[in-house]
């Protein structure tokens, strides 16, 4: 979701900055803003049991983070950490929440947006679920692929590294590292100059 920053500084929306690996917001905190990233990048992150990390995702400048907790009082149940040097507009939840009734504008944006995290979560449920490796890459870097507009280009140069996807697809970064290289040796994928290209 991106709302024009004048329209959020208008509403008394504040800029706030955090450094690389500094966290947003933690896991069980009750979301008290409407956060855009202005600069940088942001990752969605949780912990497991055995302290293994997962990327729920990965979001750049003009997405939003966390706001669909807004429109209920439950806690967050991911951390948001900067993983670059960033930059946030941060609005009050009442403020945002006067905003989306009163502007049918942001209302539309707020529901497109949930919207296409619900498809996110749905694919990535699926993709996860799948038992063998080169399944679980090669569905993620589908749908990656279709997300980044290029669904029938033969040459998208993956921007995530290797322990990135691990990350994101449940699996230690050695069996990615060794997942992708039968890829690639079964014409699936290239590697040039160790970045992935599907």
């Amino acid at each position: 979701m991106k709302i024009d920053k004048h329209l959020l500084l208008h509403h008394g929306a504040v800029y706030e900055d955090y450094k690389a690996k500094e966290t947003i917001f933690f896991s069980g905190d009750l979301p008290r803003f409407y956060i855009q990233i202005a600069e940088g990048e942001v990752e969605l992150n949780n912990y497991l049991e055995d302290g293994k990390e997962i990327t729920i995702g990965l979001f750049s400048a003009g997405n939003s983070i966390g706001e669909s907790l807004l429109f209920t009082d439950q806690t967050y149940p991911m951390n948001a950490v900067a993983k670059t040097d960033c930059r946030v507009l941060k609005l009050k939840k009442s403020r945002f929440l006067d905003l989306v009734k009163s502007d049918a504008n942001v209302a539309i944006c707020a529901l497109e947006r949930l919207s296409a995290d619900l498809n996110y979560y749905y694919n990535m449920h699926s993709i996860i679920a799948e038992s063998q490796p080169v399944s679980k890459i090669k569905g993620f870097l589908d749908y990656y692929k279709e997300l980044s507009g290029l669904r029938h280009s033969n040459s998208f140069k993956v921007p995530l590294t290797r322990q990135e996807i691990a990350k994101i697809v449940g699996l230690r970064v050695e069996t990615v590292v060794r997942t992708v290289k039968k890829m690639e040796q079964e014409s699936m994928l290239a590697i040039k100059e160790r970045k992935i290209y599907y």
